[in-house]
C-alpha cells in the first residue's frame, strides 16, 4: 500500500469515527415496548385460547403491527365514533355478532371512500361481483358499496350465509378474506374443522387474528398507547333525507337547490359516482342532506359511543 493510500484510509477511518461519535452523542431513541398479549380473548361469544404457540405468535404479530401503525389505528378509533352506531344497529337487526364491527375496521380502517388495488370498495371492501351477488347496485352512476347502510346489510347477508356453512365465526372471517370456495376446499383437503387449524396464504391466515387484535385495542385503547379526548372523536353526522325516484340531470345544481354544494352532497352520499342520475326504472334513492349544525364542530355537540375510547379530560 502506498503512503497516499495509507493516508487516505486513515483519513476515512478518522472521519467515520468522528461521525459515529457525533451520531452517538446526538441520537436519542424512544423506548419501544411490546404490547401485552392476553392469555385468552372473548371473540364472537366464545373464548379463544392464546396459549398455543402459533396462536400466541399470530396474535402478537397483529397486535404489535396495529399498535405501532399509530396513524391508521388512531383514525380508525376516531371514525368508529361516527360509524359504529349506524353499523351496530344493522348488525343487531340481522343477528350478527357486534365483533363483526372489527372486521370492517381491518378491511378499510373505516374509510368510507376506501378503494383497494384489487378494486374492492367502501367500508366493507366488496369487489363488484360479490356486491351484486348480495344485492348492491354497482354501475357508473351508482355504487352502493359506498352506501354505509346498504353495504352493512349486504355484509350481514354474506356473513350469515357463511356462518350457516361453517358454524364458526373465525372461519367465516377467513372466508371473507379468502372466499368460501377456497376455504371449503382447504377444510376438506386438510381434514380440519376451522380456520385456526388451516394452512393458508399468509394474508388469510393473519386475517382472523388481526380482527381479534383490533378488538383488543379498540376495547381499551389507552392500554396500547392511544390517548384521546371526547372532542377528538369524529361525531355522528345529522342530516335530513330526500327521496329521489326520477332522473337527475345535474347533481351539482340539485345540491344547490337543497342548500348545499356538490362537494357536501358527495361527502354525505359517496354512492353517487357521477354528476347525473339516469334512473330509467324510477328506483327510489335516499339522499342525505347534512344539517347546518352537523357541519360545524362547535355546533354539532359531543357524543361518545364507547367511553373506553377516551381518557383525556378537556
Amino acid at each position: 500500500m502506498t503512503f497516499k493510500n495509507i493516508f487516505t484510509a486513515a483519513a476515512v477511518a478518522a472521519l467515520i469515527s468522528s461521525t459515529s461519535s457525533i451520531a452517538t452523542a446526538q441520537t436519542q431513541f424512544s423506548d419501544v415496548y411490546s404490547p401485552q398479549v392476553p392469555s385468552k380473548i372473548t371473540f364472537c361469544g366464545k373464548t379463544v385460547d392464546l396459549d398455543p404457540v402459533e396462536m400466541y405468535e399470530r396474535f402478537d404479530r397483529e397486535l404489535t403491527s396495529l399498535t405501532y401503525t399509530h396513524g391508521n389505528t388512531m383514525l380508525t378509533i376516531k371514525r368508529a365514533n361516527r360509524y359504529f352506531p349506524v353499523m351496530a344497529t344493522i348488525l343487531k337487526r340481522n343477528g350478527v355478532p357486534l365483533d363483526v364491527l372489527y372486521l370492517a375496521c381491518v378491511e378499510s380502517m373505516l374509510n368510507p371512500r376506501a378503494y383497494s388495488p384489487a378494486k374492492a370498495a367502501g367500508i366493507w371492501q366488496f369487489i363488484a361481483s360479490t356486491a351484486k351477488q348480495y344485492g348492491l347496485e354497482v354501475n357508473d352512476e351508482v355504487d352502493e358499496r359506498y352506501n354505509l347502510e346498504k353495504a352493512t346489510a349486504a355484509a350481514c347477508r354474506y356473513l350469515k350465509k357463511a356462518y350457516e356453512k361453517y358454524g364458526d365465526w373465525p372461519t367465516v372471517f377467513a372466508s371473507y378474506n379468502g372466499g368460501m370456495t377456497r376455504i371449503s376446499k382447504e377444510l376438506e383437503a386438510q381434514g380440519v374443522e376451522n380456520a385456526f387449524d388451516l394452512y393458508l396464504t399468509d394474508e388469510t391466515t393473519r386475517y382472523p387474528h388481526r380482527i381479534m387484535a383490533m378488538k383488543a385495542i379498540m376495547e381499551n385503547p389507552s392500554a396500547y398507547g392511544f390517548h384521546l379526548s371526547d372532542r377528538q372523536l369524529y361525531q355522528p353526522r345529522r342530516y335530513r333525507e330526500v327521496t329521489v325516484d326520477s332522473a337527475v340531470a345535474d347533481w351539482p345544481a340539485w345540491a344547490k337547490s337543497q342548500g348545499i354544494n356538490y362537494q357536501q352532497l358527495r361527502e354525505e352520499n359517496p354512492w353517487i359516482r357521477t354528476k347525473k342520475l339516469t334512473n330509467k326504472d324510477g328506483k327510489k334513492y335516499i339522499v342525505k342532506i347534512p344539517l347546518e349544525e352537523s357541519r360545524s364542530r362547535r355546533k354539532s355537540g359531543i357524543k361518545t359511543y364507547n367511553p373506553n375510547w377516551t381518557d383525556i379530560k378537556e
